[in-house]
């Protein structure tokens, strides 16, 4: 069975709470929120109002810059939030792509590998925290000494973890680490620092999964594999709906349609492409924006109703 998340982000308290109970209500597996400092809502204050008026869908940022936050305090707030929310909280990491947010906070962005060093030491050290040890990091990418989150204590033994990426060394590390692999295949970020290149087509995708599965050798459970939808279209003209993305991209819209990053038809192709996806690349989970909420609801019925 396919799984579908929501991404979204405050405008107001009375629509986010609606949102969030919509959400719930239709299906929809978890409640994410991006998390780009001076652009975006707090996220797990927007994530704790949210856990208020529900009861069962998870909650978590999608994906959180471990550039710029420092594991004692993110993993105090995912620690908070699972309590407040009865132990729904879900934990994501990425690497941080955009130069403004490491500006914002006094520093300057690394190159990729500084980034990804950076990264995977603290999703290291928020794991551990979680995991109610004391952690002593001293490297130049990361510096913890002597931290141990004594309280708040998750609710749940395990807090589930997603790192978020198209990087070589992270698939690697999240096959072997992770929960969830967050697949965005993004590549180059672009000059205003939000957009990318993508990596889309089939070989890159293979060579993504190809990575993760390099990483996830020996594991007796490996990793789901989860994709970030960029654009949801339910309509009777698929190639129509993703012609102005395909010149943005470079991607013909046959290449788009193929791949689990863009849901573009019918009702019916929504569906066949969804199991194609598990089929063709083991995604079995999707996370898509806001405005998809409304016309994906009958095609999560018809998931469901499918099992």
């Amino acid at each position: 069975m396919a799984i579908f998340s929501l991404q979204a982000t405050p405008s107001d308290g009375p629509s986010w709470l609606d949102l969030a109970r919509r959400a719930e209500a239709v299906g929809f597996d978890a409640l994410f929120t991006a998390d780009h400092p001076g652009r975006t809502t707090s996220p797990f204050v927007a994530l704790a109002a949210a856990a208020a008026v529900t009861s069962r869908i998870g909650l978590g940022s999608y994906v959180s810059n471990a550039g710029i936050r420092e594991p004692m305090l993110l993993a105090s707030d995912v620690a908070t939030l699972d309590l407040l929310s009865g132990g729904r909280a879900r934990l994501g990491l990425g690497a941080g792509h955009t130069p403004a947010e490491w500006q914002a906070v006094g520093r300057e962005r690394p190159d990729v590998a500084g980034r990804v060093r950076r990264c995977l030491a603290v999703a290291e050290a928020v794991r551990a925290l979680l995991d109610g040890e004391e952690v002593t990091v001293d490297s130049p990418d990361l510096a913890v000494r002597a931290a141990r989150l004594d309280t708040p204590r998750p609710v749940r033994r395990r807090i589930p973890l997603t790192l978020g990426t198209a990087n070589s060394a992270m698939l690697r590390w999240a096959g072997a680490h992770a929960d969830v692999v967050g697949l965005a295949g993004l590549g180059r970020t672009l000059p205003d620092g939000y957009m990318h290149d993508v990596r889309w087509r089939e070989a890159d995708i293979e060579a993504q999964l190809a990575r993760v599965a390099a990483g996830a050798a020996g594991r007796a459970e490996p990793p789901v594999l989860e994709a970030l939808v960029q654009l949801v279209a339910v309509t009777d003209d698929a190639e129509a709906a993703v012609a102005r993305f395909a010149e943005q991209t470079g991607l013909t819209a046959a290449e788009l349609l193929a791949t689990p990053f863009v849901l573009a038809g019918t009702e019916d192709e929504i569906v066949a492409a969804v199991a194609a996806h598990r089929r063709r690349w083991g995604v079995t989970r999707f996370v898509v924006r806001a405005d998809a909420l409304d016309p994906l609801t009958p095609v999560l019925a018809r998931l469901a109703d499918a099992g």
